[in-house]
């Protein structure tokens, strides 16, 4: 049941022990479909920057920088070669560990331009909303997704969606994601559980203890789409905590906080409303005959 509100467009048949499940479709529209890039300076290991050099089909180093790797020009390959104090026309091939830490090095203290970001595959808002409302039976749905982000030369999209009240148990509910895929195991090490609980959901009217999820009918997604997921293990269960992973996911939830705050406080206006008409309409009936 996990991925179907993340993958709205999918009918998914489930064949288990106790019978076939079907998750149906719930719209007809795909999302985005990511490019291929190749990758960013910033964000090769020294392992695979030496396994590079080894597999290029360059002949020169600069030729190898400039078309193994993502927004590096000609201006900025030489400026790392200069750094590494290594000839542009070395052959990377021959490059020994030595030689490939100084380029390593000389590639950490170059700036580069911010990696492109149409690798990367989000849901989308509409999708996020029609997704949610198809599995679950809750009465107010809210979505956002933040533009892309870059960390250590990886770009990243960070998506959030709630569900509140209808039919939901009275009991918060934490989905994760991570390109489209469920999250299950190690809540509470990842980014994800750590930035929801640090919310202080009582601003946006639920209630919460002290570093935990909010109380009430509500459910909440968190989507985290990058070419590189920092997972903190072998597992590939909880996202590494990097500042400007937490930054984003916190800055998601704030959003659709906000939003519903809003429906909430018009709900109890609504409800003050209601209560008031009942006041009336029970001592009507004796200001009538008083009269």
């Amino acid at each position: 049941k996990e991925p179907a509100p993340m993958n709205p467009h999918a009918h998914i048949t489930f064949k288990g022990p106790d019978g076939k499940i079907e998750f149906k479709r719930g719209i007809n529209k795909l999302p985005k479909k990511p490019k291929e890039i190749k990758p960013h300076p910033h964000g090769v290991e020294l392992g695979m920057l030496k396994r590079m050099a080894e597999t290029t089909r360059s002949k020169t180093l600069i030729g190898f920088l400039m078309n193994d790797f993502s927004r590096v020009g000609k201006t900025s390959a030489l400026a790392v070669c200069k750094k590494a104090r290594l000839d542009p026309n070395t052959d990377p091939h021959s490059l020994d560990l030595k030689s490939v830490e100084r380029l390593y090095r000389a590639i950490q203290q170059t700036e580069f331009i911010r990696p492109p970001t149409d690798c990367l595959s989000p849901l989308g808002e509409e999708l996020l909303i029609e997704g949610m409302k198809k599995e679950l039976p809750a009465e107010f749905f809210a979505a956002v997704t933040r533009k892309p982000e870059v960390y250590r030369g990886m770009p990243f999209q960070v998506e959030v969606a709630i569900a509140y009240g209808g039919n939901l148990p009275n009991q918060a509910k934490l989905m994760r994601f991570a390109n489209k895929v469920p999250l299950l195991y190690q809540a509470g090490d990842c980014a994800i559980t750590k930035s929801v609980v640090s919310i202080d959901w009582s601003r946006y009217g639920l209630k919460q203890s002290s570093k935990s999820l909010p109380e009430g009918p509500i459910v909440i997604l968190v989507h985290f789409a990058s070419v590189w997921v920092p997972f903190i293990s072998e597992g590939k269960q909880a996202i590494a905590a990097y500042p400007i992973i937490m930054k984003e996911i916190k800055l998601g939830l704030q959003e659709v906080g906000r939003r519903l705050a809003r429906y909430l406080a018009g709900k109890r206006r609504i409800e003050l409303r209601r209560r008031k008409i009942q006041i009336f309409e029970r001592y009507i009936p004796e200001v009538a005959r008083a009269l």
